[in-house]
């Protein structure tokens, strides 16, 4: 919330009654009763002789002055409604007053409550753009040097009221345009990145989702001067960790953005965060060109889902039994017997690392010699049997139809030459 912004009243003095002579005090006791109001520095008892002087004196030459402290006293009390009431008063006779137009706006909000009736936002905004349209030029009794010093807090406040305003007219791009011009002049406002977060958010733009994360994670992380009080930095962060989740489908990289926003006031033009679709896309394209480039790990990996799958049996008897499987590879596990083997163990791939058995080929006659551990096959056979834990698959396999294979049979040993027999 900005500070209040000192207000420079215009309250009658002898000597401005000197230079002005129309106006007249009605009598001693009034100009008695105005001293006394406005050397009174307790808002509370001002107030008191405030309300008296307008029940003795309904009619004054000092309606103006009269105004301009009930109204600024009103202020100093945090009465939004009798504040703004005087203030609409002065400003049906003078649109551009300050004071008048920025305790309107200092007080939108407050009126405005949950349900803000139009006229509320309306007076609000109208007083924040007459504030903005003669932002360049002190108000009256502001010297050069005060408006210098107070302009920025006055032209913040205007624009974040115009923001919000147009957040309960749901013209959200309007909304982010104001935001956007506050965090400009302070960067520094969870409140006001709350405010942005959900104008954005709003828009409904995918592409613009990441910022608003960001603007929720910045008025949820930060923690110094003009940030959000620490049960609403608690309520804004459960709530932008489940839109994060919801928006990129987990919660990894969460952490990332939140020491980020922390840190950084505004998000890079390049800055971005994947969404779910966007992931699940890239991850359905990455399968598909490594389905292209790996077909034998590809296929046995739809027939192992559908093995391991609630009805594994019915597939198997309906499917497979019998059948040729197209190519499939594996590495080696185990062979028996060691030499000469008439059936291969394989871990068959299909891009988990698998490490275990899965698929036992048998073979008609023992294969040549022997290889070892680890050693890539590739085969075609007919599928035999299958239990389903652990998974196994028994396949027949001709021995031509086994890709792969580097064992060779030991050579026959030399025979021995026998001496002729002495006759």
């Amino acid at each position: 919330m900005l500070a209040p912004c000192r207000t420079y009243l215009q309250a009658a003095s002898p000597q401005a009654a000197a230079a002005e002579p129309q106006k007249n005090w009605k009598d001693r006791p009034e100009y008695d009763l105005y001293d006394s109001i406005i050397k009174d520095a307790t808002p509370k008892t001002r107030l008191e002789k405030l309300q008296q002087w307008e029940k003795q004196y309904p009619q004054t030459d000092w309606i103006k002055e009269r105004r301009t402290l009930l109204m600024t006293t009103y202020f100093s009390l945090q009465q939004p409604k009798e504040a703004v009431e005087v203030a609409k008063q002065i400003l049906a006779d003078d649109a551009k007053n300050f004071s008048a137009n920025y305790i309107v706006v200092t007080f939108t909000q407050a009126l405005a409550g949950n349900n803000p009736a139009a006229e509320v936002l309306d007076q609000g905004a109208t007083a924040a753009r007459t504030i903005l349209a003669g932002i360049n030029a002190p108000p009256v009794n502001f010297t050069a040097d005060q408006w210098k010093a107070q302009r920025p807090q006055v032209e913040e406040l205007a624009h974040t009221t115009l923001g919000w305003v147009d957040l309960q007219k749901k013209d959200w791009l309007a909304a982010e345009s104001e935001f956007q011009k506050t965090l400009q002049m302070d960067p520094n406002s969870g409140q006001v990145d709350y405010y942005m977060g959900t104008a954005i958010a709003s828009e409904k733009d995918l592409k613009k989702m990441p910022q608003a994360l960001f603007y929720f994670a910045r008025a949820a992380g930060y923690e110094g001067q003009g940030a959000l009080n620490p049960t609403g930095r608690q309520q804004v962060l459960a709530y932008v960790q489940k839109a994060y989740k919801g928006f990129h489908g987990s919660d990894e990289g969460f952490d990332k953005l939140m020491a980020l926003a922390k840190s950084t006031p505004a998000p890079a033009a390049d800055f971005t965060i994947k969404n779910a679709n966007e992931i699940a896309q890239a991850q359905a394209q990455s399968e598909e060109e490594w389905n292209k480039t790996h077909p034998e790990e590809a296929m046995w990996k739809v027939i192992k889902a559908a093995l391991t799958g609630p009805d594994g049996a019915g597939y198997f008897e309906n499917n497979m039994k019998g059948t040729e499987v197209p190519t499939l590879k594996g590495k080696v596990v185990k062979l028996e017997p060691a030499v000469r083997p008439k059936m291969v163990e394989l871990a068959l791939e299909d891009g988990s690392n698998a490490s275990g058995s899965d698929a036992t080929l048998k073979f008609e006659g023992g294969l040549p010699g022997e290889v070892a551990a680890g050693t890539e096959l590739t085969f075609e056979g007919v599928a035999e049997s299958f239990t389903p834990n652990p998974l196994m698959v028994v396949f027949s396999v001709d021995k031509d139809k086994l890709h792969g294979w580097t064992g060779k049979n030991a050579p026959a040993a030399p025979r021995k030459k026998t001496a002729p027999k002495k006759q």
